[in-house]
């Protein structure tokens, strides 16, 4: 996974972390806005959750971001 990917992740596990508490949980949707503009990060996101780890659709962020500070 691109660092410009995992950069953007960390930051927004501790966003929702932050304003929502250790609990809350997030899909790979949570790292982008609502309107396509960068499908190729997407699709780079989707294949890591959905193929890779095989991820439910709702996971605790701060599971994701171990994942990724982990190198996963």
């Amino acid at each position: 996974m691109r660092e410009e990917l995992r950069t953007k992740i960390i930051a927004i596990c501790d966003k929702k972390i932050s304003s929502k508490g250790d609990n809350v949980g997030l899909s790979f949707y949570a790292f982008f806005a609502n309107k396509n503009d960068n499908p190729e990060l997407l699709m780079e996101a989707a294949t890591w959750w959905i193929q890779t780890h095989k991820l439910d659709h709702f996971v605790k962020a701060h599971k994701i971001k171990d994942m990724i500070q982990g190198g996963l």
